[in-house]
């Protein structure tokens, strides 16, 4: 540091203590300090040390953190040149950690200021007396960490016997003698919230019935729906004590049965998937962006309205383009099939806890225990049906081979979606760019053309196939072997003679049927199976 005039050397004292305990007394541990750091100044006059009027005394702060009101005030006095040196009791008032005091030092020889610990000589001018300090910071900075673990330790150990170590009761419970006690008048309270809950299965309607039956809360107000989601979903309701993902048995007694509180939590499960599962009925197509041929072109939703039906399907944007030739090797599919099948991978590959777990691996034990929480809470929502707006917003892009699909989602967007789960926020928004962290679902399938309308089926190669029969099918099938070898071997000579035989009344019938025959082999094989699309019926084709 620069050299100072010895002249006039402006002194300021600086003192902290880290609780508030003790400091309501006429002499406490700041005045301590301070009545030391005089002396010392006094006993330095000769050096031209005057000791500055203002006072800096952090009462209640840690040394941990470099957030003191009497602290900042300090570097803006020697910012402004009104202090050349601080003086300190010991090192560990002004500050614990060694990151910040590199702050200070950097601060100090900005200004040329400098500082003084009366009990530990330092000289901060030379290397080994920095040294010195570093090491009895870093000393300092280790007791810190230790007491933080210690009593981090406590807490747990504490809350592991059940213990109630968080404050405030809540709702229905009084503390005595640092324990829990049900407050007869408030857990009657608490009852009523659960069984209205259970019956009205809505939190907005719950809040509707208790403001019309003036129930309040402790303080007198009324409830809001935050405070009434946090009774729902609180274990301490039901004897338990939670800490840091670990549920304990409490010494207390439980207001709530676990039954009521678990239907609870399921209903709540249920209603946050279902309030983020809408999709907008101006835009039904769940992969509308998202589906591209294998050729890099944008499969556009659309439409055609055949006997007053709507069908929808997406076409390559090379064939709506007039580019036939850049066309993917499938350039259209019906829209429902490739949904169902996306919406039922995506299912399928969340629901095996084990193809998540790799990818949140890195992430601390906490955080894997709550991003798991929200993963059972969705597998509990999804039930047969996949979720529109989850699936939009974890897919990036679903590529259509002829013999398979590959399906990309994003890692960081699933990760934001399970907490959204947890948090009861809103899903993260879709994504408009390629993705960093893409995870790659890759099936193979075979997509086979029907005679009717030249559309697309899609067959699974899954061995695990749901069998249904469709007897109408088979007998279609089977009734257009049957007719086709009449007509081949010569004992009908014509559509007609089927018509008479069959006591059919028009011709449109048996065309359709005779047309069934060159259906792709893989198509008959499953309608004969059962183990065809639950979709593909008569009415596809006749």
């Amino acid at each position: 540091m620069s050299k100072i005039d010895k002249k006039t050397i402006k002194c300021a004292i600086y003192t902290r203590k880290s609780s508030e305990e003790g400091l309501e007394q006429d002499f406490n541990s700041l005045h301590a300090q301070r009545e030391a750091c005089e002396s010392y100044i006094k006993s330095q006059q000769h050096e031209g040390w005057i000791l500055v009027d203002k006072k800096y005394n952090d009462g209640g702060f840690s040394g941990g953190t470099l957030e003191r009101p009497a602290l900042k005030q300090l570097f803006e006095d020697i910012e402004k040149d009104e202090v050349n040196i601080v003086v300190v009791y010991k090192v560990d008032r002004l500050t614990r950690s060694l990151m910040d005091f590199a702050k200070i030092v950097e601060l100090f020889d900005k200004h040329s200021a400098s500082f003084v610990s009366i009990t530990q000589h330092f000289n901060t001018t030379t290397s080994m007396g920095r040294l010195t300090l570093n090491v009895l910071l870093s000393f300092a900075q280790f007791e810190r960490e230790v007491t933080g673990e210690r009593i981090r330790d406590k807490i747990a150990a504490s809350k592991k016997k059940g213990l109630w170590m968080s404050g405030s009761a809540p709702i229905g419970y009084k503390l005595k003698e640092k324990k829990l006690h049900i407050d007869s008048v408030n857990a009657k309270k608490v009852n009523t919230i659960f069984e209205k809950y259970l019956e009205l299965r809505s939190v907005p309607e719950l809040k509707r019935y208790l403001e019309d039956n003036s129930i309040k809360t402790k303080a007198g107000n009324t409830f809001v729906k935050g405070h009434l989601y946090r009774i729902l979903q609180n274990r301490t309701y039901i004897g338990k004590i939670v800490h840091k993902g670990n549920i304990y048995a409490g010494e207390h007694k439980a207001i709530i049965d676990d039954v009521a509180f678990e239907q609870a939590q399921k209903i709540l499960c249920e209603n946050r998937i279902a309030d983020k599962c809408s999709i907008s009925s101006n835009n039904p197509s769940l992969l509308a962006g998202k589906i591209f041929d294998d050729r890099g072109n944008y499969m556009s939703p659309s439409h055609s309205n055949t006997r007053n039906r709507k069908y929808r399907y997406y076409i390559s944007q090379a064939l709506i383009q007039a580019r036939k030739q850049e066309a993917g090797t499938v350039s259209k599919i019906p829209a429902g099939e490739i949904e169902a099948f996306v919406g039922n991978e995506i299912k399928n590959f969340l629901s095996n806890t084990k193809n998540i777990q790799q990818y949140i691996e890195n992430y601390d034990v906490n955080k894997q225990k709550d991003l798991l929480s929200g993963l059972k809470m969705l597998q509990a929502g999804i039930n047969d049906k996949p979720n529109p707006v989850f699936i939009r917003s974890v897919l990036s892009k679903v590529i259509l081979y002829k013999e398979k699909v590959d399906i990309i989602l994003c890692k960081d967007q699933l990760i934001k979606a399970l907490e959204s789960i947890i948090y009861n926020t809103q899903f993260p928004e879709e994504l408009k760019e390629e993705v960093d962290t893409p995870i790659l679902l890759t099936k193979n399938i075979r997509i086979s053309q029907t005679f009717k309308s030249k559309s697309m089926l899609i067959i699974s190669d899954s061995k695990k196939q749901e069998v249904n029969i469709n007897s109408q099918l088979v007998k279609a099938i089977t009734k257009s072997y049957y007719w086709n070898n009449l007509i081949l071997s010569g004992e009908v000579n014509n559509i007609k003679n089927i018509k008479k035989m069959e006591n059919i009344p028009g011709h449109s019938y048996i065309y359709k049927i005779l047309e069934l025959r060159y259906l792709a082999p893989e198509i008959i094989e499953k309608i004969l199976n059962g183990t065809q699309p639950r979709d593909l019926t008569c009415s596809k084709f006749i």
